[in-house]
């Protein structure tokens, strides 16, 4: 089969990885000049199967209304005049409930432990290095109710076989000494030995360059220009390079036996314009990156701050800090008083934790902090879309939110599987099959 993969993020690389490891020819398109330049480049580095809870919980509305005005708030609304993001709240508000939380918590961590069984087998074969780190990840609490109510948590990750287990602040300390310097602000904390971490975007690239060495096709630098449906069908798409050798744009019709969608939060808006609707809206999340200018004092297992919702990553030389989820449309200006403000909340925030370990300092004091921000493609359960659609040849890998590196490999062998006519070993409903094709044959997984 020739398949045509949209996007190049983890998502989209996986996916072509996966489709030429069962002798698939590949073609994937993505409008930057390289992989993982989108989504995929500065996230916050975890593979974490352990911290996986959905937004939508029973105390996320009044959360969402608390934090309205507060431009540093974990998860920011801005209403937009936009019936799409109306639509997408109102799913989410029917997913706030206990019920709701436990089914798609069961699902989530069914694609986690899948797909870092996934990336493990990818990494034995391919042997990249990616400033990896096999240290499991931590969660530290600073108030008592939240530490109190992590037990919960911990128990509901237990029962889907994710060994998340509570640890008292001592314990914490002993598996990372560098928060010790915080330490008297700390409750308690939570940790999976099984978790890791590493740079998303560096093994994206690498993955894209050795599956353009097995074969595959890399459009870089072409705009999708849209999807030819003919009938009830998807056989092929238009692209546009966005430069040629001419000065002028040039057009290609790209045929496939399959198409998959993997363009992260702009998959909603392309399937639209073919008269399919899908509840993914954008979440502009940000992280900073700052050089560490004391080794031997700054982090090596990855952590979640449980009081500002961020995550803390070593990459090498230096710290990723990641996380805040802003609710506003398709805005990527990092310069905006409310993206200004969320930035330097994160670097305030590990100067606090970890005073002088890294450069913290703004551009305007002489510093260089590396700020981002990405749009996570994100549904209202957080559970991603990976299937068929109702278009013959038209498929979806899409809708990962936060854990677009933790499932990336998982969602990219599930999706070749299913265009093969498999069924993924794993209990989770699959985008276009009435139940899940592989809860037949679901079996118990352990992260």
């Amino acid at each position: 089969m020739k398949t045509i993969v949209l996007g190049a993020g983890i998502i989209g690389i996986s996916t072509a990885w996966h489709l030429l490891e069962r002798g698939h020819e590949v073609v994937v398109v993505d409008r930057q000049p390289d992989a993982a330049l989108e989504t995929s480049f500065a996230n916050g580095a975890q593979i974490s199967v352990s911290y996986c809870e959905p937004w939508a919980n029973r105390e996320a509305p009044l959360k969402a209304i608390k934090w309205l005005f507060d431009k540093e708030a974990p998860l920011l609304l801005r209403p937009q005049m936009d019936p799409h993001q109306w639509s997408w709240l109102l799913k989410f508000l029917g997913q706030c409930n206990d019920t709701a939380f436990e089914r798609n918590v069961q699902q989530i961590v069914a694609l986690g432990a899948y797909s870092h069984a996934a990336l493990k087998e990818m990494i034995g074969k391919t042997n990249f290095e990616f400033e990896r780190l096999e240290r499991g990840i931590a969660h530290f609490y600073t108030d008592q109710k939240s530490f109190d109510a992590a037990g919960d948590a911990v128990e509901v990750m237990r029962r889907y076989g994710v060994q998340r287990r509570l640890v008292s602040k001592e314990e914490l300390f002993k598996i990372e000494p560098a928060f010790k310097a915080y330490g008297e602000h700390i409750t308690g904390g939570t940790f999976t030995s099984t978790d890791e971490s590493g740079d998303a975007r560096v093994f994206t690239q690498k993955l894209a360059q050795l599956c353009a060495e097995r074969g595959a096709q890399f459009l870089y630098n072409h705009d999708i220009v849209r999807l030819n449906k003919v009938g009830d069908a998807v056989k092929s798409v238009h692209v546009r390079a966005r430069t040629s050798a001419d000065g002028g744009p040039s057009t290609l019709e790209l045929k496939g036996d399959a198409i998959v969608v993997a363009c992260g939060s702009y998959t909603a808006p392309m399937l639209r314009t073919v008269g399919i609707n899908v509840p993914i809206y954008p979440g502009k999340g940000y992280s900073a990156t700052f050089s560490i200018l004391k080794p031997d004092e700054a982090p090596f297992v990855s952590t979640i701050d449980d009081g500002k919702k961020v995550a803390i990553s070593r990459l090498g030389n230096q710290l990723r800090v990641a996380g805040t989820i802003e609710l506003g449309g398709f805005d990527h200006d990092l310069d905006s008083p409310v993206a200004r403000a969320r930035c330097h909340m994160l670097s305030r925030r590990i100067e606090t934790i970890l005073p002088g370990v890294c450069d913290t300092r703004t551009p305007e004091e002489g510093g260089n902090p590396q700020y981002w921000t990405g749009l996570r493609p994100a549904t209202p359960t957080n559970i991603p879309l990976i299937g068929r659609t109702k278009l013959k040849g038209l498929w979806i890998n899409s809708g990962h939110g936060t854990l677009g590196w933790t499932h990336g490999a998982g969602s990219g062998k599930a999706m070749a599987e299913l265009i093969c006519g498999e069924r993924p070993a794993m209990a989770f409903n699959f985008a276009g099959y009435e139940t899940s094709p592989s809860a037949i044959h679901a079996t118990p997984r352990t992260a």
